[in-house]
């Protein structure tokens, strides 16, 4: 029995505990459309390598990398540097703008035009012990792999490895994370990424073992990196969001719907309460008024009775005197005296007009009907739902949104309606990501699903996208018929779940 209760102790115990976000897959591979490969030349025009690393996109035409990747003292001379996309395109050029060698840091600047992905910053607290992914171009793997110098000059998907941090320590002069995803000599100036993809540090170099010790990894620190991009003017992405796992997420709606639910059926009940309160109530004045009027009505019909025996009985002594004139008239009075008795005791209500009376009472008094919600046309400003939210690569600032009930957003943007669910697919032509737009007017929220794809499915997305004319607002069926074909048309292309998912309530 001890054992038992032991056992199920530690089940609940276990269930209590915080669970670690596990990262999906599509998350890193996102975060490595903006690693690149980071080669160096000799600057006399010699086509042979001289070194190479890894670097982050930090703006689309802005790389970060570290100092010793591309410093000319270590190369004994000076340097031209080409920069490899992971996905599609030739080499950049690019030339060096701006080196730190305190802290290991330098930025590159593309030439030729090309605009690249940026990666977006984790600015948050990192948690010690937090799963995380380095990302990038270790030398081991290329001659593993047996490459060749045109190999290593077309784009190729980043290595990634898994490790851990271990917080608490850091390089001296500097801030630094400590962890354990395994980076070798290639891999400097490539990012370490959280289960999210979103950039903790910049991996500089790592623990020297012998074999017989467990190597450990060092990052520059974002803190140290986001002083330098903003020394150096980079308007970089950053992320402040605690990294939620899609499971966390499903069960955080379900328990918000059940709260909702419950919360909507509590109120229905002390509605239903206060309603047959009221009936109750309203009943119970009603018979206490029929009987109130019942009894004043007998009254009334006992004094008129003995009015009009009153009158009969001068009627009487007037016609002994022979004044007929004057009996006529209280004869007269005595007859109105009988009839208006007779009303007064036949209009008495009924106890069978309670119910009619009770419910003419309560439309009487009721409070006038609840207004309808707000209506949700006009301009709104939707603000961030954090705990409905999966950020990942978005700044979180209000929204201003103007909606109207026919679909039209901002006045130039046609969304289609299911479901009582008002959609649009947006498809940059320049930023690799699609975003499923919804907004729901019974509720007034607001909802963007962002779909981080590679550059191939975007080129598909775009392909879909552009078979459509859906520039402009308008209600005529056959043009929100091409919306909805839009959509549709994209949705097909798009992985079941989406990196981001933003929620937003609009007032």
């Amino acid at each position: 029995m001890r054992q038992l209760v032991c056992a199920l102790l530690f089940l609940v115990l276990a269930s209590l505990a915080p669970t670690q976000v596990q990262a999906d897959p599509a998350d890193i591979a996102a975060a490595s459309r903006s690693v690149v490969r980071v080669v160096v030349f000799p600057a006399n025009g010699d086509n042979v390598p001289i070194g190479h690393g890894s670097g982050i996109v930090v703006a689309p035409d802005r790389i970060l990398t570290n100092a010793h990747v591309v410093a000319e003292e270590e190369y004994d001379g000076a340097i031209r540097v080409m920069v490899i996309p992971s996905e599609t395109g030739g080499p950049i050029s690019a030339e060096v703008i701006a080196r730190s060698p305190r802290n290991d840091l330098a930025l590159i600047a593309l030439r030729n035009g090309r605009r690249l992905t940026p990666a977006a910053l984790f600015t948050g607290p990192v948690p010690d012990g937090v799963d995380v992914f380095a990302i990038g171009y270790p030398g081991g793997v290329d001659v593993a792999q047996g490459l060749d110098l045109d190999d290593v000059m077309r784009p190729q998907a980043p290595v990634k490895t898994r490790g851990n941090i271990s917080a608490g320590r850091s390089a001296k002069g500097f801030e630094t994370l400590l962890h354990t995803a395994a980076i070798g000599s290639g891999n400097s100036g490539g990012p370490l990424v959280d289960a999210c993809g979103r950039v903790l540090g910049v991996n500089s170099f790592g623990t020297i073992s012998d074999g017989s010790d467990a190597e450990f990894f060092f990052a520059i620190a974002q803190r140290e990196v986001a002083t330098f991009l903003r020394s150096n003017g980079v308007a970089y992405r950053s992320v402040d969001a605690e990294c939620l796992s899609r499971a966390d997420m499903t069960r955080a709606e379900a328990e918000r719907a059940a709260a909702e639910k419950a919360r909507i059926e509590e109120e229905n009940r002390r509605a239903d309460a206060a309603r047959s309160r009221s009936f109750t109530e309203a009943r119970r004045q009603a018979e206490y008024d029929i009987i109130e009027t019942r009894d004043n009505r007998s009254m009334l019909t006992v004094v008129l009775i003995f009015m009009a025996l009153g009158a009969a009985g001068s009627a009487w002594q007037l016609l002994e005197r022979e004044r007929r004139d004057q009996a006529k008239l209280a004869g007269g009075a005595a007859a109105l005296f009988i009839i208006a008795g007779l009303i007064a005791w036949f209009t008495r209500p009924s106890f069978s007009e309670v119910d009619e009376i009770t419910r003419a009472a309560l439309a009487e008094t009721a409070d006038p009907a609840a207004p309808a919600k707000a209506a949700t046309a006009g301009k709104l400003t939707c603000v961030i739902d954090r705990s409905r939210s999966r950020i990942t690569v978005s700044d979180t600032v209000d929204v201003p949104f103007e909606w109207r009930p026919d679909g039209c957003v901002n006045g130039r943007t046609q969304y289609a309606e299911k479901d009582g669910i008002w959609t649009r697919t947006f498809v940059p032509g320049q930023e690799a990501q699609v975003s499923v737009v919804g907004f729901n007017p019974a509720t007034s929220t607001y909802r963007v699903e962002r779909h981080l794809l590679g550059e191939e499915a975007m080129q598909q997305a775009r392909a879909a996208r552009n078979q459509y004319d859906v520039k402009s607002c308008s209600t005529d069926p056959a043009a929100l018929e091409k919306v909805v074909a839009m959509n549709e048309a994209v949705h097909a292309l798009l992985p079941q779940q989406a990196n981001e998912v933003l929620v937003y309530q609009c007032e």
